[in-house]
């Protein structure tokens, strides 16, 4: 069965680059020869971010395969930043880029239906079925458990998408709860990495790598050997290289027998 993931991987191996840009914009960082040319409101800020975006990707798009926009720093504009955050990513996918929405749902029942719908599913009026934000992955936080990742799941089998689960992030205080024991000795991390596996048995792809894979930081680099073996059938997505204290020796720890595996900045 052909998934998401070989999509992705097809992709990286065309560019021979396993990078991913984040697409996180500060407007106070923004390029003033762009801000100068918009509005200084939120409508102008929105239309500065697009713009900066849009530079970024004309200018990668032929090295690097895949984007991935952080939705934070467009829900703060409101409307208006929902507006760019879509079109960022339209115009991502427009240059042939894979786009994985750094969205971070999490919740249960028709809530979560209702996030993945928007995410990677579609919204049905009626007869009518339409495509939202039409993400090619979507990042999910499983602390809720099955019920909260399951209709993600369910999308991923029904349009080809996929999914990267929160097993063990990069910020420092990710041990408070990530890596606690439970009464069997394992982590947090460990148990999640299993259900990892539990959750992508069905959707495993022509590489054999299924459509959900996992967050993994690279400023942990003793739990990411540790879940690479955990988790064979997982493509990695590793933020944390590079400001955040990952080096290059950490990341190598997240390769697998078939050198693949995912890196972000």
């Amino acid at each position: 069965m052909r998934n998401a993931m070989d999509k992705l991987i097809e992709k990286i191996r065309e560019k021979n680059n396993s990078t991913v840009i984040g697409l996180d914009p500060r407007y106070d960082m923004i390029p003033n020869c762009i801000k100068d040319k918009y509005s200084k409101d939120i409508d102008g800020a929105a239309k500065g971010i697009l713009e900066f975006n849009k530079t970024l990707i004309d200018n990668t798009y032929d090295i690097i395969p895949a984007v991935k926009p952080q939705i934070a720093f467009y829900e703060m504009f409101g409307v208006a930043g929902i507006e760019a955050f879509c079109k960022t990513c339209q115009y991502a996918k427009s240059k042939g880029m894979i786009v994985i929405g750094d969205l971070k749902r999490g919740d249960i029942g028709s809530t979560a239906e209702g996030y993945s719908n928007a995410a990677i599913g579609k919204t049905t009026i009626g007869e009518i079925q339409k495509s939202i934000f039409d993400l090619d992955f979507v990042t999910v936080n499983p602390y809720l458990g099955t019920d909260g990742v399951k209709p993600f799941v369910e999308d991923c089998k029904r349009y080809g998408k996929g999914i990267f689960v929160l097993v063990k992030t990069s910020n420092k205080s990710s041990g408070e709860l990530q890596d606690l024991e439970t009464k069997d000795g394992e982590k947090i991390y460990e148990k999640v990495a299993k259900l990892v596996n539990e959750w992508g048995k069905e959707l495993i792809g022509e590489y054999g790598y299924s459509s959900v894979g996992a967050v993994v930081g690279a400023t942990y680099p003793h739990e990411l050997e540790i879940l690479r073996k955990i988790m064979p059938n997982s493509y990695f997505l590793i933020p944390g290289y590079g400001a955040q204290g990952g080096k290059a020796e950490d990341i190598a720890l997240g390769f697998d027998k078939n050198a693949l595996r995912r890196n972000s900045k």
